[in-house]
């Protein structure tokens, strides 16, 4: 299990993280969300020891990770940074990468293979969608305990996110490996993570159960026979409001079975509920406080 606790850090006068609280369970996939400069990046580079916390604590299965090579060695940490030596081959890499970690030969073939990759390729030539590959390769061969992927599909083509997708999936299911990815392509998270934490204002301010998180957001489209108000939904937690004359679609947060009684007790002439993607429990989410989107 991962266990942030109390966690603040600033650069100079900026504050990016305010005593932020999060558990990841461990074999599960978290899908890390949140607006631009939201401090995504910051936050991962925390958990992989890469930046000392200000203040508070960063454990991952009993120990803290800053400055402590035991844990460090079964945490991976792709950046959205894409950087290698100069000169660097796959192959060079390779050795670099066996004398520093604990290193899987098999898997590393596996995937060598999977991402079709070149061994004696020179990175400093390769495409950005194939030195993600690179990176990949090498967080996976070095049988991380827990992966933290900051913008982990950018750059890559659909067939090799789906192989990704698929060999994150395999490594779960075999060896319940924990998984944060940071994004802004929520669809594309909607599909793999089983819970997701949305970070806002230097806190995780929602996170939770994937499913059970999206069974609360209730989507409606409704007609009545009069024109209607918000304030007419005053006895629900509205989290989205728009109407134009009697017609009002709306996303109310509750249990869907109260929430549909509830409507129909206002006696709506149509009532139709719609489904909520990842995407949509995001943007609603911020809307609800007041928040905007980008």
């Amino acid at each position: 299990m991962l266990e942030i606790k109390n966690v603040f850090k600033s650069f100079g006068q900026k504050m990016v993280l305010d005593h932020l609280n999060l558990e990841v369970q461990e074999g599960s996939i978290f899908g890390l969300v949140g607006v631009n400069g939201a401090g995504k990046s910051t936050l991962l580079r925390l958990i992989a020891g890469v930046y000392e916390p200000d203040a508070g604590t960063i454990v991952f299965n009993g120990e803290d990770t800053y400055n402590n090579e035991n844990i460090r060695a079964d945490i991976a940490f792709v950046s959205d940074e894409t950087r290698f030596p100069h000169g660097a081959t796959i192959a060079s890499m390779k050795v670099l990468y066996k004398t520093m970690y604990r290193f899987d030969e098999n898997r590393y073939q596996k995937y060598l293979k999977l991402f079709e990759l070149d061994p004696k390729a020179s990175i400093v030539t390769l495409s950005k969608g194939m030195k993600r590959r690179v990176s990949l390769l090498f967080a996976l061969s070095i049988c991380p305990k827990l992966l933290l992927l900051d913008e982990a599909y950018d750059g890559l083509e659909p067939l090799a996110r789906l192989r990704f997708k698929q060999a994150l999936v395999e490594l779960i299911e075999d060896e319940k490996i924990t998984v944060i990815i940071s994004g802004h392509n929520l669809k594309e998270l909607e599909d793999i993570c089983d819970s997701f934490g949305i970070l806002e204002e230097g806190k995780i301010m929602t996170y939770g159960d994937l499913l059970t998180s999206r069974q609360l957001i209730n989507k409606y489209q409704l007609a009545f026979s009069h024109p209607v108000k918000r304030e007419d939904f005053a006895s629900f937690e509205v989290m989205h409001f728009e109407s134009e004359g009697s017609v009002v679609k709306l996303v109310i947060k509750g249990e869907e079975e109260m929430v549909s009684e509830k409507l129909k007790e206002m006696h709506p002439l149509i009532m139709d509920e719609l489904p909520v993607n990842f995407e949509e429990l995001f943007i609603y989410e911020l809307e609800s406080r007041g928040e905007g989107h980008e």
